[in-house]
């Protein structure tokens, strides 16, 4: 990377801090430095264009839809807005542009099939944070954030859903683990991916029996 790119990267970590200032606690800045550090790291493995991952883990979430009553342009609109005052190279922000507005899991129930080197690092690094211990207390912060009960066993989880139905989706929290995350482990695009994926799936299995257990008093 040069220094020039690298100068640009200083000056987007920090106006990712700024704009994410208040953020819901499972998309704060604090996820997105995790998501941005396991990007570079899972990027050292694989064959991709490291100043694109580190510019689209960056701004993957500076305005996720769902704090911005759905909209699902005011992200690719902020972050090329200010890659553009950076003077960054047209096809660059075309890039992450691209990452911004297919990385989430819902655009992949439509059938979306956006793929590049750098979208698949991205992204990967994006579903890691969603599963395992990390994952587990964001889905729980999330939960909590819009009030919804934290299990009821006469809610059973959905299976298939479509877009519109993940996107209205208003079920316990606990039915999050089967509507998303124990299936992202199979979703990984990456070698690497897939294999940071393992232990966190698996801590997620154990994480669900020791619940079940508790709710039902099985001391």
């Amino acid at each position: 990377m040069t220094e020039h790119q690298q100068q640009i990267i200083d000056e987007t970590v920090e106006f990712v801090k700024e704009t994410l200032k208040g953020a819901e606690g499972g998309h704060d800045w604090w996820h997105t430095q995790r998501v941005w550090e396991t990007a570079k790291s899972i990027a050292q493995k694989e064959e991709a264009d490291e100043f694109v991952v580190e510019l689209g883990a960056l701004l993957h979430d500076i305005a996720d839809s769902k704090f911005h009553h759905g909209n699902e342009e005011i992200g690719p609109k902020i972050a090329r807005e200010f890659l553009e005052k950076q003077e960054v190279e047209a096809e660059v922000i075309e890039q992450v542009e691209a990452i911004i507005r297919n990385i989430s899991y819902k655009n992949s129930l439509s059938g979306n099939k956006y793929h590049s080197p750098e979208f698949d690092i991205v992204q990967d690094a994006d579903r890691l944070d969603a599963i395992g211990a990390i994952g587990i207390a964001r889905t729980f912060n999330y939960g909590g954030h819009i009030n919804a009960e934290m299990y009821n066993p006469e809610i059973l989880p959905r299976k298939g859903l479509s877009e519109a139905e993940y996107k209205g989706s208003r079920s316990p929290t606990l039915n999050h683990f089967y509507e998303k995350l124990l299936l992202l482990k199979d979703k990984m695009n990456t070698k690497t991916g897939r294999k940071l994926a393992e232990n966190r799936h698996f801590f997620m299995e154990r994480f669900l029996i020791q619940f079940y257990k508790e709710w039902d008093s099985d001391l």
